[in-house]
């Protein structure tokens, strides 16, 4: 049986979910909406048989591979990551609405690169489904109100702008970038030339399966997309990896330099996006062990791929 895309998966609900979730924080608050929505989240923790199993893999993975029993998957561990989904979410809303700020999240940056927000020419930002990428809405305060833009595969990305409009959420915008075409690449060039940001997630696989490569994730084989790399040497712009986890109620967000430019001639294109997406499969490794239960991934991440390369 031919297993459902998980951005088709997302796409039958999301966005409904999403504005009715913010309509309900702006009517309510956050404190009345919090028991609605956990009780929302156990319902789908009770019929969501799937997304149970895929947690329970990902937790099975990282209990092995950091040979740390304590973090093998139970039931309790399993609804403790759907319940932090559902904190994220509610952080989110608050990230969209300026509720959430530089004065609510710690700054990990050694290098200094956030300084760079003011430099004339912008950056890429390759981060993960991990604790809360939206927090790229309060980074924009940095370099003085400088543009983010979120890279999506969503086919729903003009109408989450909207949303996120509504809420607040002026510097941050959302693209589709489900086809690298000549379009989107002479559009992102022009923002990067304008000083503009752009973020994208790196643990994803496009909607209509895309370009992607194998690494070892978690002590597993796994596909990871070459989008972001591709994306960065089309480009020729500097690339930085971005985390965010949330820890004491608070998010850290950690900036690390990944390269300057990617670089590849037809002979070793294959072999620099592998070394690329394998460098970064590690990076994430790291802070999932760091915030296990904040990589919200809720599809067979491992399962989908019973064949690949070695």
């Amino acid at each position: 049986m031919t297993r459902q895309h998980w951005a088709a998966e997302q796409e039958r609900g999301s966005f409904l979910l999403m504005r009715l979730t913010a309509w309900a924080a702006r009517t309510l608050g956050r404190r009345a909406l919090t028991p609605l929505l956990y009780l929302i989240v156990g319902y789908f923790f009770v019929f969501g048989r799937r997304a149970r199993h895929s947690i329970r893999d990902y937790q099975d993975h990282l209990a092995r591979c950091s040979g740390r029993a304590e973090l093998a998957s139970t039931l309790r561990a399993q609804f403790r990551q759907f319940m932090a989904f559902a904190d994220a979410l509610l952080d989110k809303l608050d990230v969209w609405g300026g509720r959430l700020g530089l004065a609510d999240i710690d700054i990990d940056d050694p290098t200094n690169l956030h300084e760079q927000l003011q430099a004339p020419r912008g950056q890429l930002l390759v981060g993960a489904h991990l604790g809360n990428l939206e927090v790229c809405r309060a980074l924009a305060e940095l370099g003085g109100r400088v543009q983010m833009n979120v890279l999506v595969h969503t086919r729903h990305a003009e109408r989450f702008n909207r949303l996120l409009g509504a809420a607040g959420a002026s510097q941050l915008r959302l693209i589709q970038v489900s086809e690298l075409d000549t379009a989107i690449m002479l559009q992102l060039a022009e923002r990067l030339e304008r000083g503009e940001w752009l973020a994208i997630a790196g643990d994803r696989i496009p909607l209509h399966g895309g370009r992607s490569v194998a690494v070892d994730f978690l002590g597993a084989r796994a596909l990871l997309p070459q989008g972001p790399w591709l994306l960065a040497g089309l480009l020729q712009c500097p690339v930085n990896l971005l985390f965010c986890i949330k820890r004491g109620g608070r998010y850290r967000v950690s900036f690390e330099p990944f390269a300057q430019s990617i670089r590849w001639q037809r002979s070793n294109r294959e072999a620099v996006l592998q070394d690329c997406a394998q460098r970064y499969a590690e990076r994430l490794q790291h802070y999932c062990l760091q915030a296990p239960e904040q990589w919200f991934n809720f599809y067979p991440f491992w399962n989908t791929h019973d064949d690949l390369p070695a």
